[in-house]
């Protein structure tokens, strides 16, 4: 069954937001506005918490997902970093009101098992991307399976990535692969410099797919894989899919959803 990701409106009886946590980045901006909040809102553990408060940039932000991923408490990031793609504008007055008011983007990461080529697995997740990157200055050689049926049977490259939804904006746009709406049940399989075959620019996978890529001549090209801040020398063979169990929640100001974030990205010039 494909299990599309969504955006969910807060229900509006729930119970108001009583206890918030508050965790920043190391940046001087971010501990300052954490001072501010925490003195003003004052602020709880966060697994104790109805809501967290990240405050910093984008990679901030999923360094708190990461950090929280199997706790199920909704995440609101305010912006003190540079892009802030992923999180609110910064503002600090009726911050509970604001949380009341959020849109809930559901989103699930993708799961990594990495073989290295002493034939020790090893697991990530990732919430953006799961990438493979060639480590030296020979070109990568890829062999691509979806759900245990080979696809491409060679591809030479710099590397190859699979990213989700949320992910599509980063990297993968980076690397001239398609923008996903935010609850489109598909996965982006985009390669990094792709010299053969030549016209190949990747494809789109329901969100249930299985996907293996086998490392050939791994001796010779040594690759490494990368799941979001997990990074695995040396790999042999790597496996993908969508980890459908966990739920990571973004909550974000009205009209300012992840969806349509996304939607929005794709008419920038």
């Amino acid at each position: 069954m494909i299990v599309p990701y969504s955006t969910v409106k807060m229900p509006k009886t729930r119970p108001p937001f009583e206890r918030i946590a508050f965790v920043a980045s190391d940046v001087p901006e971010a501990q300052q506005a954490l001072d501010r909040l925490t003195a003003r809102y004052g602020g709880v553990d966060p697994r104790q918490a109805q809501a967290i408060v990240a405050l910093g940039g984008d990679g901030f932000m999923l360094q708190t997902l990461h950090q929280f991923m199997n706790d199920k408490i909704p995440i609101y990031g305010m912006n003190r970093g540079s892009v802030g793609f992923l999180m609110n504008e910064y503002a600090e007055d009726q911050l509970a009101e604001r949380l009341q008011a959020a849109e809930v983007s559901r989103i699930h990461p993708l799961s990594m098992l990495a073989y290295d080529s002493a034939g020790k697995a090893h697991k990530g997740l990732a919430i953006n991307e799961v990438s493979m990157f060639r480590e030296a200055y020979q070109a990568a050689k890829l062999q691509v399976s979806i759900d245990g049926k080979i696809r491409l049977d060679e591809l030479i490259c710099d590397g190859v990535l699979v990213a989700t939804p949320a992910g599509s904006t980063a990297y993968n746009l980076s690397a001239y692969g398609p923008i996903l709406p935010i609850n489109t049940p598909l996965l982006a399989l985009t390669p990094i410099s792709p010299f053969r075959p030549r016209r190949w620019r990747g494809a789109l996978l329901p969100n249930s797919a299985r996907i293996s890529i086998q490392v050939r001549e791994a001796e010779k090209r040594p690759v490494s894989a990368v799941a979001d801040h997990t990074e695995v020398r040396h790999v042999v063979r790597v496996e993908i899919e969508e980890a459908r169990h966990i739920d990571l929640l973004m909550m974000f100001d009205p009209g300012h959803s992840l969806d349509e974030r996304i939607l929005a990205e794709q008419f920038r010039y």
